[in-house]
């Protein structure tokens, strides 16, 4: 089987994350990753923290606490939530880690050997309240277009403008407060991107056929404007040292690398870090170093990050000139909307991750998004619309179906599979539908069309419901009591069929569905046609129990709460 590489968009560590961060990269990163592995294929899932810039050092300093603290913290807060939810990362690195400075330094050095680096001097502001040179977002004022007073020097967040720091009215240090600041000249690092544009739009242009619109269009767009070249040193206390052996006056001067320059290289800075953790059996190498042929790569992100990722970070990796493993297709999402407004985290606007899972389990959560993960197109989060589909397709369509099933086949037939008689005309149906179903679930799985995988799944669960309306076997068993027999036994082998294959969705929902039969010798990962067309895993005579409700109907109640809390208009 193949090897799979795949990698979700790094979380920022400035906050937990909101629905849409994690229905944009991280959750169809994980059920895709599920979904390998349970086909047999050798997958590593690797994600991390990324940990440095300017609003890492603002939220320490909001907190007081040192930076280093506030992110282990962070860190470990992310990762809570994100278990909850059930991702079942390879490994969760964090950018700030040894590795990454390592790995990230070898890549400029490099650069700059190979002409793609130069140091340039530029003009930026400077306080002398706080003794150094201020990032764009270290200055803060009034935006001159709209008036909101809280502006950035890199962007105002009413508006949404592109500012200078020198745009603002009023400017001020976010650090100290002072307003005597002053413009001086001082040195950075510079990617020369220009040097490098024509190699990337080859490497871009070769993946036209193969990645998915929205991204190869991201790509296209950059790509026609232009590369720039573009400085990658800030002057922060928190981040990856500019190595004092190749650039020892900016080293002294405290120089660190842009976030956006050494993010990316956590991918295979998280990789080492696995590596470290089992070096005699974990080759990190093997997954990033001269595996082109042997490794398909796969990357998750929302459509902000396209751009760094299909240009920016494969230019970074061309100009060192080495061996190292490029993406093989980009999964890009639109954006997930509330009520038709943006997610926000700093305007908290919106549900966050933590908060959905103190109102209902991960499976709920899971489902809902990925069922309307924004592919084509934007999609918009209601709690109507949420509401609705947790009861519609989660509770009636199959939580109501395996209830129903396992408590009236105890009812009538105690606590063991029934038997019943040979399977007939209907039972063949079934399972023909079923085999053909699964390959359409299948397919869009592998295609990465989640939302038309999801439906897949929910016309697999339906399948289930109309055989068990077909043959009533509430009715049956007045008269053939073998024929409900037969009925029940081939409705509970759907049962674990739904429960094998649902897992990369619902994986909590479907350990429970697995659960309530006693098999001793259930490894089955994956489902193929012929099991699904003879529907016989669960013999009779297999124990089975009655498990808790799987999925509750969420009330008029429950829909008028959530909209109180977290409000519900039109953004």
């Amino acid at each position: 089987m193949a090897r799979h590489l795949i990698t979700s968009a790094l979380p920022y560590i400035n906050g937990i994350k909101h629905l849409g961060n994690m229905v944009g990269s991280m959750l169809p990163a994980d059920v895709y990753s599920r979904y390998l592995r349970q086909r047999g294929h050798d997958v590593l899932y690797i994600c991390a923290t990324d940990e440095h810039g300017t609003p890492a050092e603002l939220a320490a300093k909001e907190q007081g606490l040192p930076v280093d603290e506030f992110c282990a913290r962070a860190h470990d807060a992310q990762k809570a939530v994100y278990d909850g939810f059930a991702l079942a990362f390879d490994y969760f690195g964090r950018s700030s880690s040894p590795e990454n400075v390592e790995i990230t330094q070898h890549f400029a050095r490099k650069l700059n050997e190979n002409g793609f680096i130069e140091e340039r001097a530029i003009r930026q502001v400077y306080s002398p309240a706080d003794g150094r040179f201020l990032p764009d977002r270290y200055v803060e004022g009034t935006c001159p277009h709209c008036g909101y007073d809280k502006a950035r020097g890199d962007q105002c967040e009413n508006c949404t403008r592109v500012l200078d720091p020198t745009d603002l009215i009023d400017p001020r240090s976010a650090i100290s407060g002072s307003t005597e600041l002053e413009v001086r000249e001082t040195k950075h690092l510079f990617l020369l991107q220009s040097k490098l544009e024509n190699e990337v739009r080859e490497w871009v242009s070769r993946h036209d056929k193969d990645w998915p619109q929205l991204a190869s269009s991201i790509a296209h767009k950059w790509l026609t404007e232009g590369l720039h070249d573009r400085a990658i040193t800030r002057d922060l206390d928190w981040g990856v040292p500019v190595p004092a052996d190749t650039w020892p006056e900016l080293a002294a001067e405290g120089k660190v690398f842009y976030v956006w320059f050494d993010a990316p290289i956590e991918y295979i800075g998280a990789t080492k870090e696995w590596a470290d953790q089992d070096p005699e059996n974990r080759d990190w190498k093997a997954w990033w170093y001269d595996a082109d042929d042997t490794v398909r790569y796969t990357e998750f992100m929302a459509k902000d990050n396209v751009p760094f990722h299909t240009v920016m970070f494969p230019a970074t990796e061309l100009g060192v000139r080495e061996p190292w493993k490029k993406v093989d297709y980009v999964k890009a999402f639109n954006w997930l909307t509330y009520y038709g407004g943006k997610f926000s985290t700093s305007q908290k606007r919106g549900v966050f991750t933590d908060q959905a899972l103190d109102i209902l389990p991960a499976d709920y959560w899971r489902y809902f998004l990925i069922a309307n993960a924004p592919e084509s197109d934007d999609s918009s989060f209601t709690w109507e619309h949420f509401t609705a589909t947790v009861n519609k397709d989660l509770a009636d369509t199959l939580g109501n179906f395996v209830n129903r099933v396992l408590s009236f086949s105890k009812k009538r037939f105690g606590e063991e599979v029934p038997a019943g008689g040979e399977p007939g005309e209907a039972e063949a149906r079934l399972g023909e539908e079923i085999a053909r179903l699964l390959a359409e679930y299948e397919q869009q799985m592998e295609a990465l069309q989640f939302r038309k995988a999801a439906a897949a799944l929910r016309a697999l669960w339906s399948a289930g419901n109309s055989y068990l309306e077909e043959k009533a076997p509430w009715l049956e068993i007045k008269t053939d009591k073998e024929g409900a027999a037969l009925t029940l036994r081939t409705a509970m082998n759907l049962i674990h069929l739904y429960a094998v294959v649902s897992e990369p969705l619902i994986p909590a929902t479907s350990a429970a569905m697995r659960g309530a039969f006693a098999l001793p010798d259930d490894t089955a990962a994956w489902v193929t046609a012929e099991e699904a067309k003879a529907l016989a895993a669960v013999p009779a005579g297999t124990p089975f129990t009655v498990p808790p409700v799987l999925f509750a109907k969420l009330t008029d109640d429950d829909l008028a709460a959530y909209k109180e809390r977290f409000g519900g208009e039109e953004g």
